[in-house]
């Protein structure tokens, strides 16, 4: 399943067959390489909040566990930013821009392959976040992110999606070597990318980005 450039899709994150968050994105490419996504500033989001309307990271996970939840729709708040997802890894490379709009760093998530879907109105592609993360800065020097709630919820086996904390490890550093060594995608690709000027920000989210996850 290929996605056509300039399409909207909807990237979506997946927790334990629950949507955790959901991101309109534009097709920038898509190939033997993988899925290239832009998510513009102020896009229309949605994110899963408690029923007092609080994120994960506002409360310990085994509060959040316990918690009842809903979908919050609001607006993409953060810089422009370009989303590389390589076939078949558990992992995805993110593109920061700063307040400029210039590439300022990229962003390692690491998640599980993502699935794809298509309805024919929509289409999208379902991810499992799998939490930890790695920054990479433009010299290639690097740090891991969110370690701790990582290693926090990996208490709750029962609850938590992640399910070999080795591999996900393992896949880092996989990754890690890529960018050391200043190999693609660290070695400058798209860096300078800018949207084509037609690519209107979503007025609201599309019908059907709610539709039942597909894993």
């Amino acid at each position: 399943m290929r996605f056509e450039p300039g399409r909207l899709i909807v990237h979506r994150n997946v927790r334990r067959g629950r949507i955790g968050w959901v991101r309109p994105a534009r097709v920038v490419s898509d190939d033997d390489r993988g899925l290239l996504l832009w998510i513009a500033r102020d896009t229309p989001v949605a994110n899963e909040v408690t029923v007092a309307g609080l994120g994960m990271r506002a409360m310990p996970f085994a509060e959040w566990i316990a918690a009842s939840y809903r979908l919050a729709v609001g607006r993409w708040n953060g810089p422009p930013l370009l989303k590389f997802l390589p076939t078949g890894a558990a992992h995805s490379v993110w593109w920061f821009r700063d307040a400029r709009d210039e590439f300022a760093t990229w962003y390692v998530n690491l998640e599980e392959p993502g699935v794809r879907w298509d309805d024919g109105a929509l289409a999208g592609v379902d991810v499992v976040d799998q939490d930890l993360d790695v920054l990479v800065r433009p010299d290639r020097s690097w740090e891991w992110k969110d370690e701790e709630e990582f290693v926090e919820r990996l208490a709750y086996p029962d609850d938590y999606w992640v399910a070999d904390e080795y591999a996900v490890r393992a896949e880092g550093k996989r990754v890690i070597a890529l960018a050391e060594a200043g190999e693609f995608p660290f070695d400058g690709t798209w860096c300078d990318f800018t949207p084509p000027p037609d690519w209107a920000v979503p007025e609201a989210l599309p019908a059907g980005w709610d539709r039942p996850p597909v894993r």
